[in-house]
């Protein structure tokens, strides 16, 4: 009798960056999650925290707004939104279960955004890639992950540390 085999994972494809001339800080996600990527929007589980925090920082509040509208307001307050990962195959939605990563290319970001000074890393997955960009010249932050799944830190807490990034 053989052995019940696994369905393999579904291969994933990320979205396409929030960014422009004018970005001055970009944070970078690992992989949007499936809440992310069913509905085609950075951070749409309504239990993450990005943008709670997006609006403290800008003074906007752009959690009030429909999502077509957050974007170019966050663009004209200098932020930009990526993930290092392109492309993967995962279930679910844990970095932990991320298989066969491919990263974005980052290799146009000083074309595209020339103003880009800072670059912040939502959560220890995304951190990894921190010296390749430090390396590169940015100033890099690596910053408690947004995510519901990492609920060990209030907002408040989240927020005082997301400041590093102005």
């Amino acid at each position: 009798m053989l052995p019940e085999l696994s369905p393999p994972s579904p291969a994933l494809t990320g979205l396409a960056p929030v960014l422009d001339a004018r970005t001055r800080i970009l944070v970078l996600g690992s992989f949007p999650g499936a809440a992310s990527l069913a509905a085609q929007q950075y951070y749409a589980h309504p239990r993450n925290l990005m943008w709670p925090i997006l609006s403290a920082l800008t003074g906007e509040a752009l959690t009030a707004l429909p999502y077509a509208e957050r974007l170019p307001r966050l663009l004209a307050h200098g932020f930009g939104l990526w993930d290092v990962l392109g492309a993967c195959e995962r279930e679910g939605s844990l970095d932990s279960a991320i298989r066969k990563p491919a990263a974005n290319d980052f290799a146009r970001l000083r074309e595209l955004c020339p103003l880009l000074e800072t670059v912040g890393f939502n959560g220890q997955t995304s951190g990894k890639f921190a010296p390749q960009f430090a390396a590169a010249g940015y100033r890099t932050v690596v910053l408690p992950s947004t995510s519901p799944a990492h609920a060990s830190l209030t907002l408040a807490q989240k927020l005082a540390q997301w400041k590093l990034l102005l």
